[in-house]
């Protein structure tokens, strides 16, 4: 029997309230979080994931982002809101792809369909992403390490924000190697551009203006492959809002998993 991966659930029991099923990003673990569970378990049942090949779920192998979709969808809820952050969006995109049914609203958090800059689109430059898979099999803590720097830069809250995902990822596990590396891959090679029009369900994205994984202006690049969808850009966050921004972040997914944003909410910069 293959192995599952490791979930941890909060809140209200089943059928009391309304299921998040939260999905961390490349090289980290669910402990990013764990600052958010203590203010949304109150009002809905949360689902944290460690994603196959990270935390506890180290020795789980799924090598594809069609596999990391299928191996979570094997044990969420039959039906949740579903919300990734980074390659974690990528994930929860490719899920409401495969299994519309079981994604009853999607939540992306600084995450895009094509992380890859690529002649018509914006996004990480192939080379900083080849010195990545480079440095990883040279020394992968400290590619983890820059990684989370480079998630953190422009943010004014930099240095607590990496000193808070480097608490999470060392309180679990660390990441296999091999899941770090074929995550790597997931960000040069994976575009779903062209798969966004199949996505019917609502969808909120969330940016933040100074990221420099997902330029701003992906935002606006995005409202032509998915004109039905909502964004919310945070000014002043950078790659994790959810980190530097946890009040705005939760007021903006709390309205959205409530009865959706406004329309005049979703452009209006937090």
């Amino acid at each position: 029997m293959a192995a599952s991966v490791y979930w941890q659930t909060f809140g209200p029991e089943t059928g009391q309230s309304s299921d998040l099923v939260l999905i961390h990003g490349w090289g980290m673990n669910g402990a990013v979080w764990q600052h958010l569970v203590p203010q949304l378990e109150s009002r809905y049942r949360i689902h944290v994931v460690d994603m196959p090949g990270y935390g506890h779920s180290a020795e789980v192998s799924a090598g594809t982002v069609e596999a990391m979709a299928e191996s979570l969808l094997h044990g969420a809820p039959e039906e949740a809101v579903w919300l990734g952050w980074s390659l974690g969006g990528l994930v929860a995109k490719q899920a409401a792809l495969m299994a519309p049914a079981r994604v009853s609203k999607l939540v992306t958090v600084a995450s895009s369909p094509c992380f890859a800059a690529t002649d018509d689109w914006r996004g990480i430059k192939p080379q900083v992403l080849s010195d990545f898979q480079q440095q990883l099999s040279e020394d992968f803590a400290m590619t983890v390490e820059r990684f989370m720097a480079l998630q953190a830069m422009g943010s004014p809250t930099a240095r607590q924000d990496i000193k808070q995902l480097r608490q999470a990822v060392l309180s679990r596990p660390q990441p296999s190697l091999a899941a770090l590396a074929q995550g790597l891959e997931m960000l040069a090679e994976v575009d779903l551009r062209k798969h966004l029009i199949q996505i019917r369900q609502p969808w909120l994205r969330l940016y933040g203006r100074l990221d420099g994984l997902v330029p701003a202006k992906v935002a606006s690049d995005m409202d032509l492959l998915a004109p039905d969808s909502q964004k919310m850009m945070f000014t002043k966050a950078s790659h994790a809002p959810f980190i530097s921004h946890p009040e705005d972040f939760i007021g903006a997914l709390q309205a959205f998993m409530e009865e959706s944003l406004p329309e005049t909410a979703a452009t209006t910069p937090v």
